[in-house]
């Protein structure tokens, strides 16, 4: 496997209560998928959570080098996680054809949250060291 790209995001957890006080539905909506919406909403305090999946899919953009460019939109990154598991981000869209053609087979990432803050790191890895040139080298596919 090689390393094909990565990411790190930090979010401020006070600045994300803000955004979620003063949009609510119309920004989460938005921004994250019904499921991640739904998890979050479980948890006794759900901005840490929303916090940290935000700066996961900062994260995998960065992975990726493209920021939301391509026509990527911020609910084709997904963010799941299961009990006991560590957390798995899902791809769709144009999201996932960057990653392949970047010859990307997995995007690993890494969430935390403590006081203030939420970070997020992605690694995104293949095998090829060869393949993939990086989409905006070619315009958009």
């Amino acid at each position: 496997m090689t390393i094909k790209g990565i990411g790190v995001d930090l979010v401020t957890i006070p600045r994300m209560r803000r955004v979620v006080e003063r949009w609510q539905d119309r920004f989460l909506r938005r921004v994250f998928t019904d499921a991640e919406i739904a998890y979050c909403r479980k948890r006794r305090d759900p901005v840490p959570h929303l916090a940290a999946r935000f700066a996961a899919k900062e994260a995998a953009l960065k992975a990726l080098g493209i920021g939301l460019r391509l026509g990527v939109s911020w609910r084709e990154l997904e963010v799941r996680r299961e009990r006991g598991e560590p957390p798995v981000l899902a791809l769709s869209g144009k999201s996932l054809k960057i990653v392949q053609a970047l010859g990307g087979r997995q995007l690993l990432l890494s969430l935390t949250h403590d006081g203030d803050y939420a970070l997020a790191q992605c690694v995104l890895v293949g095998e090829d060291p060869e393949g993939g040139g990086h989409p905006r080298d070619e315009g958009a596919r």
